[in-house]
């Protein structure tokens, strides 16, 4: 076998996917996914410390991408301006013909504690990110925080719309969507307090 293999990291993430789809997170081993992506199991575990980390390897340059769209915008443009850049930076990840395996691993993670758990701590580490980097920017706290919770909001629930679409629209389209209803909501918050 070549010292090095093209697409491994696609490739473990694909044959982990359909394993645990046809026999189960339990019942698939390491030996497993590397058997069926080609692979050695010391290839896995050049990528992955273990089966559960498998389905997140995109997450580094997911993380990098949201905090480089915060850095990249300008200081005044608003938090609705920031919430943009987001959505947008994040649909690279999810071209139109990824939206079957997208839907698929998302079942997968649903089915599982040990998935869950390690997708709640991926969540954690992408608001940390847009966060961090709104600090850096010189925002304050709180709109350090709120960029980072709505943020995380906005992306969640256009990646939940758009696997469960059956119109199949892209991931743009419900960015746009969910962007408004994000937009909408905040102006409904009540005005300034009265003393």
């Amino acid at each position: 076998m070549a010292r090095w293999e093209p697409n491994t990291p696609d490739r473990l993430a694909q044959a982990a996917l359909t394993l645990f789809t046809e026999r189960g997170y339990d019942a698939t081993t390491v030996n497993d996914i590397a058997e069926l992506a080609g692979l050695t199991k010391s290839t896995f575990f050049r990528h992955c410390n273990d089966k559960r980390q498998v389905l997140f390897l995109g997450q580094d340059d997911m993380t990098a991408r949201l905090a480089e769209a915060v850095r990249a915008t300008p200081p005044e443009i608003p938090p609705a301006g920031i919430l943009a850049a987001l959505l947008d930076a994040v649909g690279a990840f999810f071209p139109q013909e990824y939206r079957s395996i997208s839907a698929t691993r998302a079942t997968v993670i649903a089915a599982h504690a040990e998935l869950r758990e390690r997708e709640l701590l991926k969540s954690a580490d992408l608001a940390s990110a847009i966060e961090n980097a709104a600090r850096e920017q010189g925002r304050g706290e709180i709109a350090a925080r709120f960029l980072a919770a709505v943020g995380l909001l906005a992306l969640n629930a256009t990646y939940q719309r758009w696997i469960a679409d059956p119109d199949g629209r892209s991931f743009s389209d419900h960015a746009a969507e969910t962007l408004g209803e994000v937009i909408a909501q905040a102006g409904e918050l009540p005005g300034e307090r009265k003393a």
